[in-house]
């Protein structure tokens, strides 16, 4: 394991209680927005005490109070929203001098969203309370693999804490720990059925990272294979072809260099290893504009030894000349 220190949130606390992972975020002025939260537009259709505007690229549709505060945003073939809470801001102060402080929490919808979806009743039930709920939302729950983070345990598992990339090799470490590796038990997919190694106790590599926040921890369906189907497959090449999820930076194999589409909580896909095609080899999480007005994305790599947004082997950058920014080809939105 890593060298155990302080990392993580500055303004918020994690914590566990009993089983149940808490989240206590301190209430500050909320300055920072991940995407623009004009005033509604003259067009913008009222329902239910809310108004929904419909935007394009991608097609979405923003939802707003009374005084015209952005408070959601959906996305078309998404489950993924993006809503408007408390500004926190994450540290990492052993990789990372950067920081991120952003008002933007990330959870899935209980459904994918469609054009015209706010007149469902399903959204009228949700949507309030997924408003004010302070409990750990994705990006909160993806910072508690990091570095130093604390054990949470549900019924003797041990479901988060400081993860490892993988196993000590003669090569260095080794890929292929997904999340089932990490939680040390034997997973039943729709398409198969695998064994968690001990090697891989507590290791978690790119696409098993997104698999533990996004699958095991979040929810959403998970594929043991590379096809396509129902669930999000196990390698990043696959997530990024074969996956399900609303495409928002196009794979034109070559470096993505236009950014404006993306919100916190995208799954960004990386070819560090050009040299053996033009298929993606890495995966990870978008966390946001940094306090340099940089944007970072948070994934496990071997240099650091599990999940970072810190600059060990490389600023954790998709803007710029760096190792991550050349090498960033495309997001999804699930």
């Amino acid at each position: 394991m890593r060298k155990a220190i302080r990392i993580g949130v500055l303004v918020a606390v994690i914590g566990v209680s009993g089983t149940a992972a808490f989240y206590v975020a301190k209430q500050e002025k909320q300055d920072i927005t991940a995407m623009s939260a004009s005033a509604a537009t003259p067009g913008a259709a009222a329902v239910g005490g809310y108004s929904y505007e419909r935007l394009a690229a991608p097609a979405r549709t923003i939802v707003r109070d009374s005084a015209g505060t952005q408070l959601a945003s959906f996305t078309d073939g998404s489950r993924t929203v993006m809503l408007t809470g408390r500004s926190r801001t994450f540290t990492e102060p052993k990789f990372t001098d950067a920081t991120i402080t952003s008002s933007a929490w990330v959870r899935f919808a209980p459904q994918v969203w469609q054009e015209g979806a706010e007149k469902e009743p399903w959204l009228r039930d949700w949507l309030p309370k997924a408003v004010s709920d302070t409990s750990p939302d994705l990006l909160a729950i993806a910072l508690q693999y990091t570095d130093g983070s604390a054990a949470l345990r549900s019924k003797k598992l041990r479901i988060a804490g400081d993860a490892t990339f993988g196993p000590d090799s003669a090569e260095g470490r080794l890929e292929k720990s997904d999340f089932y590796d990490f939680l040390g038990v034997d997973w039943d997919f729709p398409d198969k059925h695998e064994k968690a190694e001990p090697a891989r106790f507590g290791s978690l590599d790119c696409s098993g990272f997104v698999r533990m926040v996004y699958g095991y921890r979040a929810g959403y369906p998970l594929l043991g294979a590379n096809t396509k189907g129902p669930g999000l497959p196990r390698r990043a090449w696959a997530m990024s072809e074969l996956g399900p999820g609303t495409p928002v930076v196009a794979d034109t194999g070559k470096q993505a260099t236009d950014h404006s589409a993306l919100q916190p909580g995208d799954i960004l896909f990386f070819n560090l290893e050009p040299h053996l095609g033009p298929r993606v080899s890495h995966t990870g999480i978008y966390l946001g504009i940094d306090n340099d007005g940089k944007r970072r994305v948070l994934s496990s790599r071997k240099v650091a030894n599990g999940p970072t947004f810190g600059d060990a082997g490389g600023v954790s950058l998709i803007d710029g000349e760096g190792t991550y920014a050349k090498a960033f080809r495309a997001a999804k939105r699930l």
